[in-house]
């Protein structure tokens, strides 16, 4: 038998024998007065002498995280949602019995304690414990002797684990919590409306990416995973809601990467008499302002490099960044051929057909968008590339779009609507044309969306922003795993 089964073993066999013992291993009565913080806060600016005179009493629950025997006193570590505290049992204040019940109790489990606060010798903020309850008896020992769990397969698999053992990993995901709250009040404070749309689409649409597919029986009909909630929140804004929000999932069946999950959060946002012009200074206020309040300046650390968010955050368009930052000759940009061969010479793959703005686009992708590690709006995209945005009145073949970029990678796409029915169309069929025989879901014809806009929608600006790749920015995490708190993994074999 391995040590963990052992260990198994021998807890449900502690289990079995409470039980037996008419104790109830899971009780669900307890109350909690305070938390650990609250403790800290109440008492951690205290001396000793002020603690003797301190009568109130305290009542904590939390999980066990060490253990320290002294035969007749112990000292134990719990953890709470918000911290950890020390507790000490001392045998002639307990009883004989009560103390030997408390031995009986291992690291994992969860305990309710009512205790005094005082200081140990070395000064730690400590309760007396006068009472205790078990309130769950756990049957497995907290991974690497419950000083933190190291492996990264087993920190994504078994999330909570890797909750309860790293400190690291809890703060990330409370900046996560923090940030989105923020999102939700800074739209809020500007007069947006939070909504909620489909996530089963008839016709996925709003981005080109492969989708999920799923079938609903009673309906006998095919459904798609939403890949983007664009065009049926503008749906909503042709209905007359005219600044409107979502947080919420989108699903691309595709790879997976340090900056790819197939399940991930996007942030869109829509406002009626504006351009892309106002979404840009709206997203340097927005994410200035996260960054205020999470580290109190704009320099952060990202990666061993520092990201400076000062505004107001550089700016350049397209066509000049391939020239000046990924040093193409100008004649690409006027030649199809010169594009298509300097994208071989890189060995980039071009399907049959591709048009010039894409081969610029993929251009854009491996020479210019790396070296995006400051804050960076590109603006002036092609027209080509950008099937739902509003042409630009100097120059049709661009449109008034831009992207920000921050360490080398996308954070947010945005652009004036393209609010015109019939130009709308145009360029959904010259995108499936562009496919050829190729057939791809994300590229059908959708004619509901098309209907809604004939009745017409009023100027707007809208914007996506990619939550988990701005979370990793501002919590420095190297990987989009990192900051889901489930992300997709391949079953174990």
């Amino acid at each position: 038998m391995d040590e963990m089964s052992d260990l198994l073993e021998q807890r449900v066999r502690k289990l079995q024998l409470l039980k037996k013992e008419g104790i109830n291993p899971f009780p669900n009565d307890f109350k909690v007065s305070h938390t650990s913080k609250e403790v800290f806060e109440r008492c951690g600016s205290l001396s000793n002498e002020d603690l003797q005179r301190f009568e109130e009493s305290f009542s904590l629950a939390g999980r066990i995280m060490a253990i320290r025997d002294f035969g007749k006193a112990a000292f134990i570590h719990i953890q709470d949602r918000e911290g950890k505290i020390q507790a000490y049992f001392q045998k002639n204040i307990l009883g004989e019995e009560s103390f030997q019940f408390f031995k009986r109790f291992d690291i994992g489990d969860y305990i309710g304690l009512e205790g005094r606060p005082f200081r140990t010798r070395t000064g730690e903020l400590t309760l007396q414990v006068h009472r205790f309850r078990l309130l769950v008896k756990s049957l497995r020992p907290l991974p690497e002797k419950w000083h933190g769990l190291t492996d990264v397969e087993t920190r994504y698999r078994q999330r909570y684990l890797d909750l309860i053992a790293n400190p690291r990993t809890k703060e990330v995901f409370l900046k996560r919590i923090q940030i989105i709250q923020r999102i939700r009040e800074f739209f809020t404070a500007r007069g947006f409306y939070e909504v909620e749309t489909p996530m089963l689409h008839p016709i996925p649409g709003g981005a080109t990416a492969k989708p999920f597919k799923t079938y609903h029986n009673a309906l006998d009909m095919e459904l798609y995973l939403r890949i983007a909630p664009e065009l049926y929140l503008k749906r909503l804004v042709i209905g007359g809601l005219e600044r409107i929000f979502e947080i919420n999932r989108s699903f691309r069946n595709e790879g997976i990467s340090t900056l790819h999950n197939p399940e991930f959060t996007m942030l869109e946002f829509y406002q009626s008499y504006a351009t892309y012009l106002e979404m840009m200074e709206m997203t340097e206020e927005l994410i200035c302002s996260l960054v205020k309040e999470i580290y109190g300046q704009f320099s952060i650390p990202y990666q061993g490099k520092q990201v400076d968010f000062t505004p107001p955050w550089k700016r350049v368009r397209f066509e000049d960044s391939l020239i000046e930052i990924g040093g193409l000759p100008p004649e690409v940009l006027r030649e199809p051929s010169k594009a298509i061969e300097v994208a071989k010479g890189l060995h980039l793959e071009l399907k049959k057909g591709t048009s010039h703005g894409r081969v610029l686009a993929d251009l854009f992708k491996e020479l210019v968008e790396p070296h995006l590690y400051q804050p960076t709006f590109v603006t002036h995209y092609p027209t080509a590339v950008s099937p739902l945005s509003r042409r630009n009145e100097e120059n049709p073949d661009l449109v008034d779009r831009f992207e920000l970029f921050i360490a080398g990678r996308e954070i947010a796409n945005g652009f004036s609507e393209l609010n015109d029915p019939i130009d709308q169309r145009e360029r959904f069929l010259r995108q499936i044309s562009e496919r050829g025989e190729e057939v791809d879901a994300s590229l059908l014809l959708d004619e509901d969306f098309l209907l809604a806009l004939e009745f017409g929608m009023p100027p707007t600006a809208g914007e996506g922003i990619g939550i988990d790749r701005l979370v990793m920015i501002l919590t420095d995490s190297p990987s989009i795993r990192d900051v889901i708190f489930f992300p997709l993994l391949r079953p174990e074999r």
